[in-house]
């Protein structure tokens, strides 16, 4: 059987800082993963409003890890884990493979959750992976070109609206992004639809937009999205919702409404990946909502002190499930792996600060009881994010894009080409 001393699942944030420490250290680590990139996620509603590509947010794993001689990258998927044998199953190329280990470390990141009502993920959009962000962006693209040429006014309407479900950061930048791209990008291009044609709704449950800043950041968050033309609906549940729209109650209005749009977008809430529940039932660790695991201090998991849980799928004292925490957590866990720090140590979190964007020019930032908004804190939410970006190439190829976006009218990455669903281009051979 194969064996190393560290194996790591996933390639989050906290999967490559864990990652990078272990390399630094030369101790011998195997990283399995279901896809081949490390993904940039803060920045994928770019991706999916046409501002950045793809490559530019999902650099290659291996090309990041390969200055590390101690470090092997797998592509695959782990679907199962023995705690007493020290051993991890993961499926590639339709084979099963055995793995043991020393230390395991869990970071495989989070999923959308729908709150019990799993059937909106068939007739709504998310935003977690690079296909939901391609899957977005053609959807935007067909809705304006549909628009622009349909002569139905309520099909016209329905296509230029857009529903964000959640106002935590990526439905406030999403919100903001769209009403943006169709006064700078889309008006420019298609001349008989303006930015006052379009309708972006952001429905969040809270009182609230970005409730997990509160006070003056939230107001200035909801007025900004105002003043760029987004309605903002707070206080209000999404009770249903299908192809054409979705239906909204507000028990403390006391009323429902009904909105059709073409386009829904769900942004509400998280839900640890499936293998949180397979170490949770085989290492007896308790979850909590989302199915996150209730890790000990140390961030290890259930009855064993060699198996570790970081990032998005573990909580522990409420701290945010954001990638400070998870590449905090993946560089605490390396350190008492390599020795370090003492087996058992608790993990301290370090608070460096939040922010988030809203649109051109505005941004909120908080670090410590310093308060920022506007253009200040919207430099700093792209210097920042810069720098967290890896590799140069992706950092130069970013700046340009963004200057083209923000500064310019340009959206260099949307693709205009026409899809031919898959029995239409059966016709087509069969014609040609």
């Amino acid at each position: 059987m194969d064996r190393t001393q560290v194996v790591i699942v996933g390639s989050g944030f906290g999967a490559l800082a864990a990652a990078k420490k272990l390399g630094k250290a030369g101790t011998p680590f195997v990283l399995i993963s279901e896809t081949t990139e490390h993904l940039f996620q803060p920045l994928l509603y770019q991706v999916a409003t046409g501002v950045l590509s793809p490559g530019e947010i999902a650099p290659s794993i291996r090309a990041i890890l390969s200055k590390y001689p101690s470090g092997d990258v797998r592509l695959g998927r782990v679907v199962d884990v023995d705690p007493d044998k020290r051993e991890v199953v993961y499926e590639a190329g339709g084979i099963r493979n055995t793995l043991g280990y020393d230390s395991l470390i869990a970071a495989t990141g989070a999923r959308q959750a729908y709150f019990g009502h799993d059937e909106f993920a068939e007739v709504t959009y998310a935003l977690k992976t690079v296909a939901d962000a391609d899957r977005l962006r053609r959807q935007i693209v067909r809705c304006f070109e549909e628009a622009h040429t349909t002569a139905d006014p309520e099909r016209r309407r329905d296509l230029l609206h857009f529903i964000v479900i959640g106002a935590g950061p990526t439905g406030v930048e999403l919100a903001g992004q769209i009403k943006e791209l169709a006064g700078r990008y889309f008006e420019k291009s298609l001349r008989d639809i303006t930015a006052e044609d379009v309708t972006v709704t952001l429905v969040e449950g809270a009182e609230e937009t970005l409730p997990v800043f509160g006070g003056k950041l939230s107001k200035y968050t909801q007025d900004s999205l105002e003043r760029a033309g987004v309605e903002v609906v707070l206080g209000t549940m999404v009770t249903d919702i299908d192809e054409h729209g979705a239906t909204l109650s507000s028990p403390g209005n006391g009323f429902d409404k009904r909105l059709t749009a073409e386009t829904i977008i769900w942004s509400a809430g998280i839900q640890a990946n499936d293998f949180a529940a397979v170490l949770a039932e085989r290492t007896g660790c308790e979850t909590g909502r989302g199915g996150r695991l209730l890790v000990d201090e140390d961030l290890t998991v259930g009855r064993y002190d060699d198996i570790y849980a970081i990032g998005d799928m573990a909580s522990l004292n409420n701290l945010p499930a954001q990638s400070p925490f998870a590449m905090q957590g993946g560089r605490h866990v390396a350190a008492i792996i390599n020795g370090k720090r003492a087996a058992g140590t608790p993990f301290t979190y370090r608070d460096k600060g939040s922010m988030a964007i809203i649109n051109r020019f505005r941004a909120i930032t908080r670090v410590g009881k310093i308060e920022l908004t506007g253009v200040l804190a919207w430099f700093l939410w792209l210097a920042v994010h810069l720098v967290y970006l890896v590799g140069f190439r992706n950092r130069y190829v970013a700046v340009m894009s963004w200057c083209g976006s923000f500064l310019g009218h340009r959206r260099p990455h949307f693709h205009y080409a026409q899809e031919i669903e898959p029995a239409e281009s059966n016709e087509l051979d069969r014609a040609a």
